[in-house]
């Protein structure tokens, strides 16, 4: 058999998925994929889903993308794949020498994926303190609902409880500075007025614990986890401002809103700072092939360039720099070179908040918000599954968006057509009026998923 109901059976006999409690996976089936094209996945009974989401923020240019499908068989024939401890290879230095020039960061350590390079950005900060002299800056700062990825280390610096309480004995504390979204505008209020607020009581933090502090880590402009939760780039450059002040480290997680998803290549650019490090992956590939790196400084590089291997960073992975990942990364930057990619975003963009008029005017939508590639707004509702209610809804409408409790977004690969935008739109305003009715069939009661 070669059908969704049996690739469904023996996936849950065998793969336990992530961000998932599988036994909700009893009501809500799993969704099996036979392939995919441009926007669209396929599953095996022959029923397309417009990905609104890009597959988890990682497909900026379609599924099957040509050009980074062509680069990726070409390295095939050549190199699939060496030890970067002690050897290197042409994708891994060109996409270095690119990425450095784009960044304005002069070295770049590569790891597998966002949590991954989360940690490494960790370690780098606490381990060019220790060689500086300075081994009492031990602690992180975070931002209030920040995610930074679910290993260790990369725990200790996410605020979302849903994902840490568990695992509070293994963490190693932080602190939390309040979070600049700008939904948390009081009225009279703009972005930059929360973000200035902001800015105050990350001063008051750093004033009295900067001795102990190795870095600041934020997601630049957009928290993703936090419900797309957008803020003014004043906020960055006050940032940077501090972390001078106090000498602090600025790490940037650009692993979600690299790569043009906010406007601009790097989100950080658009505040006209430069960060201490910055975390990639997601994008990176195009979505093909699994690869996160950071940047740093050559002032940092240079702290750990010494005759002591102790004071080397002797951080690895095996598939570190793997050549056919950093092959399908310098397709993805070829494309953006030569199709002037941003600003075919910035007119797509504009037409598509023009399409989403509509959301924008239901009674039940709040907060809609727009930055480069991604829309959100939140959902007045009184139902506590709304989020898999919505998600089944959509499913049924052929399109996957998964929210985050109330907050519906729109994160699709730039690939995206008006055509497809406009029935990805339609389905989502189709929705909401179906989930609005049934809660009010249900005088204001969670009622059970279809």
């Amino acid at each position: 058999m070669n059908n969704n109901q049996d690739w469904l059976q023996r996936s849950f006999n065998t793969v336990w998925h992530p961000c998932t409690q599988m036994k909700r996976h009893e009501a809500l089936p799993i969704v099996p994929i036979a392939s995919a094209d441009g926007v669209w996945l396929s599953d095996f009974d022959g029923k397309r889903y417009l990905d609104g989401v890009s597959s988890w923020w990682v497909n900026l240019f379609g599924h099957g993308q040509p050009r980074i499908k062509q680069a990726i068989k070409n390295q095939l024939d050549t190199l699939e794949h060496v030890m970067l401890a002690g050897f290197t290879h042409q994708p891994v230095v060109e996409l270095s020498e690119r990425l450095a020039k784009l960044s304005g960061l002069a070295h770049v350590f590569y790891g597998s994926d966002g949590a991954s390079a989360t940690e490494i950005a960790l370690k780098m900060s606490f381990h060019y303190w220790r060689n500086q002299g300075q081994a009492d800056k031990t602690r992180f700062i975070s931002l209030e609902n920040s995610y930074h990825g679910e290993t260790v280390g990369a725990l200790a610096v996410t605020d979302v409880p849903l994902f840490s309480n568990t695992y509070d004995g293994l963490l190693k504390p932080g602190l939390r500075a309040p979070s600049p979204d700008a939904r948390r505008a009081l009225p009279g209020e703009n972005a930059a007025d929360v973000a200035r607020s902001a800015v105050q009581a990350l001063e008051n933090l750093l004033a009295k614990h900067s001795g102990e502090v190795a870095a600041v880590i934020v997601e630049p402009l957009v928290q993703g986890a936090a419900g797309m939760a957008m803020y003014d780039p004043l906020y960055l450059s006050e940032l940077r401002r501090l972390c001078d002040q106090y000498q602090v480290h600025l790490i940037a997680d650009e692993i979600a809103v690299g790569f043009g998803r906010t406007g601009s290549l790097f989100a950080y650019q658009q505040a006209d700072i430069t960060p201490d490090f910055l975390c990639l992956s997601k994008g990176i590939t195009g979505g093909f092939l699994p690869l996160s790196c950071v940047l740093t400084s050559d002032l940092i590089y240079q702290a750990f360039y010494h005759d002591d291997v102790t004071r080397g960073f002797l951080h690895s992975h095996s598939y570190t720099g793997n050549a056919l990942a950093c092959a399908a990364a310098l397709a993805v930057l070829d494309i953006f070179a030569e199709e002037d990619v941003l600003a075919a975003n910035a007119a797509k963009a504009q037409r598509f908040n023009t399409m989403m008029a509509g959301i924008q005017a239901r009674p039940d939508v709040r907060n809609f918000r727009h930055k480069g590639m991604i829309w959100a707004f939140e959902v007045d509702t009184a139902r506590a599954d709304f989020a898999q209610a919505c998600f089944a809804a959509m499913l049924r409408r052929s399109c996957l968006l998964r929210p985050i409790g109330n907050t519906v977004y729109f994160m699709p690969p730039y690939s995206i057509t008006d055509k497809e935008m406009a029935f990805l739109i339609a389905a989502t305003e189709a929705t909401l009026e179906e989930l609005a009715r049934a809660s009010n069939t249900a005088d204001g009661q969670s009622i059970p998923l279809p």
